[in-house]
């Protein structure tokens, strides 16, 4: 897909864009970010911040982003609390107790909805609701096993397995719920990426009309697209690599491949299907032995994210069951060129 010789951002009312990976990292704002953020606001182009993040409350993020010269105001900003809340509020009636495992900001998200958080299961809940909080003990999950045994609703805000952390890779939201799901044989309904409640709640807020999903992961923001019919841009600045985007599956295919935010402010080259592969810019991929391979080669010269367009083009077109190693030569053409693989 291709939008001519309008910027990509013109092409879309509003960039519903991913946090960690894409704006920042660690909270430190990725290069570059920032300016082309508010070059594309200033272009006309909406900014919505999305994020599977239960820990902290709009206004937080919000002030976290501006302090890092990012456009973004309270409203700006999505989190998948907000969502677990909508979901939450759409099946139980108004003032109904909601057990609530997590961080401030997710009881305030859930009273916001009209409900009424609480912190143990006596006087039996109707609902138990868990995000990530970096206090969460065993009697708060204790409390909520048995709410969710006497027949509560169980609601996880987002099911990440792991979250960075400044001495690595730490348990995320995710694997904290096994704990109740394991304990009562009782699955959580899931409002975060990249299940539909928060890319409805994202569009919702922001009225979008044409949005466009902007994120670094293809299992939650590019799949969250597809879920909810929407394309989508994976920047090259977070999780998946180059690999992981040739290899994807039919539902974690972005409609844009991008190295950084700068492709917003930028028209999106062709990508020219051929029988036997794909072209973009200097760049041809071509099927091995005339497409009948599971190889793919890689030749041309020019800016290797075109490259990898081109690559990405032709492996989706040949259809699923490449490997790595089916990829090896092409990457280190693309890794010749200068982009990080």
């Amino acid at each position: 897909m291709t939008e001519g010789s309008r910027p990509l951002g013109a092409a879309y009312d509003v960039a519903l864009l991913d946090l960690d990976g894409v704006v920042y990292i660690g909270g430190i704002p990725i290069p570059g970010a920032p300016e082309a953020l508010q070059q594309a606001k200033r272009s006309g182009m909406r900014l919505a911040y999305v994020t599977n993040n239960a820990s902290r409350t709009p206004a937080a993020i919000a002030g976290l982003l501006a302090g890092m010269n990012v456009p973004a105001d309270e409203a700006d900003v999505v989190t998948s609390a907000q969502a677990a809340a909508r979901l939450l509020a759409d099946r139980l009636p108004p003032g109904a107790k909601v057990l609530v495992i997590g961080a401030t900001a997710l009881r305030l998200a859930v009273r916001e909805r009209g409900l009424t958080p609480v912190s143990t299961a006596v006087g039996n809940p109707a609902a138990v609701v868990q995000g990530y909080g970096p206090g969460i003990a065993y009697a708060a999950l204790a409390e909520g096993g048995l709410a969710v045994r006497a027949g509560a609703l169980f609601v996880g805000t987002n099911a990440d397995s792991t979250l960075p952390g400044p001495r690595g890779i730490q348990p995320g939201n995710g694997s904290l719920l096994q704990v109740i799901a394991y304990a009562t044989g009782t699955a959580p309904v899931i409002a975060g990426k990249p299940e539909p409640p928060l890319h409805r709640e994202s569009v919702i807020r922001t009225n979008a009309k044409n949005p466009l999903v902007v994120g670094d992961r293809l299992d939650t923001d590019i799949e969250a697209a597809h879920r909810a019919g929407a394309d989508s841009l994976l920047v090259l600045t977070g999780v998946s690599r180059p690999a992981d985007v040739v290899l994807a599956s039919p539902t974690q295919r972005p409609t844009y491949i991008a190295e950084t935010l700068d492709a917003l402010l930028q028209p999106y080259p062709d990508v020219t299907l051929t029988d036997d592969g794909a072209a973009c810019g200097g760049w041809t991929a071509l099927r091995a032995e005339g497409g009948h391979g599971a190889g793919l080669a890689l030749k041309g010269s020019g800016s290797a994210i075109d490259g990898l367009r081109a690559l990405a083009a032709a492996a989706w077109q040949a259809g699923e069951g490449r490997t790595t190693d089916d990829i090896k030569a092409a990457l280190k053409e693309l890794a010749a060129a200068g982009l990080p693989t």
